[in-house]
């Protein structure tokens, strides 16, 4: 099945290709190569890769709407911190009596803030599994909820983009909140282990960094079989004309209600294999900015590609890495510029500067050939 789905895409197959040897040898070159050794790849390397994947596939699950289906979310960090919450959760509840005050019933932000009893909807979040189904249910359920008022209410284009980016805001506010029971300002940390293994070990760190990689191949085939299916060919239609898809028959809503929520679930998924690579997750996951930078990486590795989304968030992101190091102070000006010339020269991002140099060769292999037979 996946054969066929991939047997046009090309891109998509190299992508995957390219994941699963990572996943191969990145543990490999960090586990079984000597420290000592030139080929001997860092942990701290390894982390960072992680981190990359758990944008990339956040990048994915935004290029899902916006590139397919129009619908451009600047709210799409919200789905991501809050499936990195429900993950912080699950970690603060395996911490026990090993936290500073040594209560083994409440974290120690809650002790410190003189709280007597767990809040309800902490409950269940020390079960591993319970707390996985929360981190993809709890972001479903507010795209669910958003996406109905939003979608029947046939708000569309900067509206929505504008009320999206406010629903982010408002948590942002909401969860910097002490008296909300998710750490304020400060945020859930000081994780322990997961499962019973410490997440300081380098046997947890590559464990991580191959479900991350595993994760975002699963998305990529997830969102190729959406887009190349019939539904996919109707969110095309919605995005390009949607009052005519609209007289066709199609009932649009529930088009784009389904994608919006699968998106969620993967922006949910990304925060939570972030969460344990990173050691911390805080309410400025939340922040505005942090969502129009996702749209930054889809745009500049070319919207509506799928593969592109991956290739722009980790391009970004490792330019953002290096750059915040070298030249910190002029980072978010690098940002802005590169989202101003990929909007106005590029606007199909490094996938489309690629095809065009592929088609002009084409074209000029093409015309070259009857000179060749002539001669």
């Amino acid at each position: 099945m996946i054969g066929r789905l991939l047997q046009s895409d090309r891109a998509g197959t190299w992508l995957l290709g390219a994941l699963l040897a990572l996943a191969v040898l990145v543990p490999f070159f960090n586990l079984v190569i000597p420290a000592d050794s030139f080929l001997h790849l860092p942990t701290y390397l390894v982390v960072l890769m992680g981190k990359y994947l758990c944008y990339a596939l956040l990048a994915l699950a935004l290029d899902l709407i916006w590139g397919y289906c129009g619908i451009l979310s600047l709210g799409h960090g919200a789905f991501f911190a809050l499936g990195g919450y429900a993950m912080g959760m699950h970690l603060m509840r395996q911490i026990g009596d090993r936290g500073v005050y040594g209560n083994a019933e409440l974290p120690d932000f809650m002790v410190f803030l003189n709280w007597t009893e767990l809040p309800w909807y902490w409950y269940g979040f020390d079960n591993f599994f319970f707390a996985m189904f929360m981190v993809a249910l709890v972001p479903a359920a507010l795209a669910f909820v958003f996406g109905w008022l939003a979608f029947r209410s046939r708000v569309t284009g900067v509206y929505l983009s504008i009320i999206t980016q406010a629903m982010t805001y408002a948590l942002l506010l909401a969860f910097f909140r002490n008296d909300m029971g998710f750490g304020g300002n400060n945020g859930l940390t000081d994780f322990k282990d997961i499962l019973g293994f410490s997440l300081q070990s380098d046997g947890t760190r590559n464990v991580l960094f191959v479900l991350s990689a595993l994760s975002v191949a699963g998305a990529y085939v997830l969102c190729r079989a959406i887009v190349s299916s019939k539904y996919g060919r109707v969110l095309v239609a919605i995005r390009d004309a949607e009052s005519r898809t609209r007289f066709m028959g199609y009932r649009v809503e529930h088009f784009k209600l389904f994608v919006f929520v699968v998106s969620a679930m993967l922006a949910g998924i990304a925060g939570a294999l972030y969460v344990p690579q990173v050691g911390i997750i805080n309410p400025g996951e939340f922040s505005p900015v942090n969502s129009i930078e996702i749209v930054i990486w889809v745009a500049v590795g070319g919207r509506g590609t799928l593969f592109g989304a991956v290739i722009g968030a980790i391009v970004v992101n490792y330019a953002k890495t290096y750059f915040t190091g070298a030249f910190p102070e002029v980072w978010l000006f690098m940002l802005g510029a590169l989202f101003v010339i990929s909007t106005l020269y590029l606007p199909k991002g490094i996938v489309g500067v690629v095809n065009q140099y592929r088609e002009r060769l084409a074209v000029k292999n093409s015309a070259n050939k009857p000179q060749e037979l002539s001669s």
